[in-house]
């Protein structure tokens, strides 16, 4: 299976240090954030990647190159503007060759055995679609993922604080079908002005795709706040981030 990591955005969040080093290439125990996702895409098997880059694409293109340093081959796509995910994920669609892949941002951060489970139990399962889920107390900063036993009924964007009925958040690293191509490109611009690819996701859920909501266990993290990144760091000085074979 081939994997798209969606890397374009600007790290607003993380800013002033994203002002001058792509998110991607911010540092997490002496190596890139992207460099830890990519070794846990090579340990779960997975040989071809798609990066989307845009904010600072060259320092990423250039340090990562073709990829041989984490054992993938790495093909780069420029989203040249950057109005939403679900553009860029656009970009990919001959990439993947009509064929389910493996997509995550690349501001989400797992323990390496998370993506090898997550092909695994979608490949025993055989759903049409597969999202990884976190739980969290409120999942307003994310989107909100409704299910009947482990299959996805809805995906609420970004709900309003204490709306939720659930406690599931899209953890942001999902199989997605070749269908999620004409579903983005019918999108209309999010409330927030973007083409947003969880709402492409739930027009396929709402439309009747199977879809499997698959707990992702250990280390979770949305790399988006100079605190959690002060954390991560931490855990890292500490030896206690295992995200690598």
């Amino acid at each position: 299976m081939r994997a798209v990591i969606l890397a374009a955005g600007k790290g607003s969040r993380l800013r002033p240090l994203t002002d001058t080093v792509p998110k991607p290439l911010v540092p997490i125990g002496g190596r890139p954030l992207l460099e830890y996702i990519l070794l846990g895409l090579a340990g779960a098997g997975v040989k071809q990647v798609a990066v989307v880059t845009g904010h600072l694409a060259e320092q990423v293109e250039s340090y990562f190159g073709g990829g041989e340093r984490q054992r993938v081959r790495i093909t780069y796509f420029r989203q040249e503007q950057v109005i939403g995910t679900a553009r860029a994920v656009l970009l990919c669609e001959q990439f993947v060759a009509g064929a389910p892949f493996l997509l995550t941002f690349a501001d989400i951060l797992l323990y390496w055995q998370g993506y090898r489970d997550l092909l695994a139990r979608y490949r025993r399962q055989r759903p049409r679609m597969a999202l990884g889920l976190n739980w969290m107390e409120d999942p307003a900063a994310g989107a909100a993922v409704y299910l009947e036993g482990e299959r996805v009924v809805d995906i609420i964007e970004k709900p309003a604080a204490g709306t939720s009925t659930t406690h599931w958040n899209n953890a942001g690293v999902m199989v997605l079908p070749p269908e999620i191509f004409p579903a983005a490109r019918e999108l209309a611009p999010s409330p927030r002005g973007e083409y947003e690819l969880p709402l492409a996701v739930r027009a396929l859920v709402l439309g009747g795709t199977c879809t499997l909501g698959l707990t992702l266990g250990g280390l979770w993290s949305d790399v988006g706040t100079p605190q959690e990144l002060a954390r991560l760091n931490e855990l890292a000085a500490a030896g206690r981030l295992a995200v690598e074979p």
